[in-house]
């Protein structure tokens, strides 16, 4: 499948973050598990957020800021075999139709098809990377996508609307600061209640009284979005408030409030 990849040149995977010795190490590029022979069964890809328009070198701090939930994600689904990578986009800019941040994420998956072979993958983006996410999520291997703080652009007469139809199929979560002042969260409201029509996999949290780095409530964002990594990866249960919100007709499954302390019995 690699010979289909776009063309990405410059894009490449972080380092694997996983629970293995110091937390972080390399892959055997050509079979599906590590060095030390434990199988990897399942790999989250985690895209930074970026710009519209923009051909500079991506910025470290959007490889920082998502770092704690590659390691939690790596801990909590270390033993079913999970590992993550950073994305490292070519540069920083989405830079119009089809979107390079986009085909770079396009370019991960079928990276990890070829390191890892025929294993699940969730695409967990941040603001543009979001965005990248929801948009790549049409490739056979991924079968879910985290979307936090999605950068939706505004709609304007003419212009097409974000595509959905890729999402069929998956399993989708979006968590969404009802304070965001740099992406709106009523446009990703709006793409939730398209979503939902082609793909009834999908659901839609606010997290009140949060900006857009969702740092108020930082360990119950983690907790929200490993619950929903390892569920959609693995096929196994959420949580009843995932749970919950992915049966939930529009618009109820789709403003799902985020409770205080979740996480803290996360699967009680």
């Amino acid at each position: 499948m690699a010979q289909d990849a776009p063309p990405a040149r410059g894009a490449r995977l972080g380092r694997v973050v996983s629970a293995h010795g110091n937390g972080f190490g390399t892959a055997n590029g050509n079979v599906n598990s590590y060095p030390d022979g434990s199988a990897v069964s399942g790999v989250v890809l985690l895209l930074p957020s970026g710009a519209p328009h923009s051909t500079r070198r991506p910025s470290l701090l959007s490889h920082v800021y998502l770092r704690p939930l590659a390691r939690a994600l790596a801990r909590a689904g270390a033993s079913e075999g999970l590992v993550a990578h950073t994305v490292r986009y070519r540069s920083r800019g989405w830079n119009g139709p089809p979107g390079h941040l986009a085909e770079d994420a396009t370019w991960a998956v079928e990276e990890v098809v070829r390191r890892y072979g025929d294993v699940p993958v969730c695409l967990a983006g941040y603001d543009m990377g979001a965005r990248a996410a929801l948009h790549a999520a049409g490739h056979p291997a991924v079968n879910s996508v985290l979307a936090l703080a999605p950068w939706v652009p505004e709609s304007s007469p003419g212009a097409p609307l974000e595509p959905v139809r890729q999402l069929a199929g998956r399993q989708v979560l979006i968590v969404h600061g009802t304070n965001d002042a740099r992406t709106d969260p009523e446009l990703s409201f709006r793409l939730a209640e398209r979503a939902k029509k082609v793909n009834r996999s999908t659901c839609r949290f606010e997290v009140h009284s949060d900006g857009h780095a969702l740092s108020q409530h930082r360990a119950e964002v983690i907790a929200l979005a490993t619950d929903f990594v390892l569920g959609a990866v693995f096929s196994r249960g959420y949580s009843r408030p995932v749970t919950d919100a992915f049966a939930a007709p529009p618009p109820l499954g789709l403003r799902m409030p985020l409770a205080a302390g979740f996480g803290r019995s996360l699967r009680g």
